[in-house]
């Protein structure tokens, strides 16, 4: 699923674009292609909604191979000015980011309330809770920083 969001360069111009994640294929239907077909598939259809850029935070390994590149090698921040190592770009146009330095703004989607998140679960069953390895992977990711 696509939410918008923007990038901010240094004259405060801002410039609307899209990001993504996670990715969920049926464990069945894993390392056959399918998310890298889907995710290629939604590229053009970005392109033809007029948007050219995509930042993701995810797992490198997972993008690279879809032409994600470091957030620092596009001088995309955080507004903190951090590079976050998990933070992709991927230019649907080539050199549409034009060197300048960008500031990342993510959707007001990712604003989540805990407390309204665990009002919402408690209206279902309870499931065993599982933690994946992934999950602290991806947690390192996060939150390690380029310089």
């Amino acid at each position: 699923m696509y939410t918008k969001a923007k990038l901010v360069d240094e004259s405060g111009e801002g410039k609307d674009i899209l990001t993504f994640g996670p990715v969920c294929i049926l464990p069945e239907y894993q390392r056959k292609g399918y998310g890298k077909k889907l995710i290629e598939y939604s590229f053009e259809h970005a392109v033809i909604l007029g948007y050219n850029i995509i930042v993701i935070f995810g797992h490198p390994g997972n993008y690279v191979s879809l032409g994600f590149k470091s957030c620092k090698k596009y001088n995309v921040c955080l507004e903190n000015g951090t590079y976050p190592t998990a933070m992709l770009v991927k230019e649907l146009e080539p050199n549409v980011l034009g060197g300048m330095k960008w500031i990342y703004y993510q959707s007001s989607v990712f604003d989540i309330d805990e407390q309204e998140v665990k009002r919402f679960d408690e209206r279902f069953q309870q499931w065993e809770r599982k933690y994946q390895p992934s999950q602290e992977e991806f947690y390192i990711y996060s939150h390690s920083i380029i310089r």
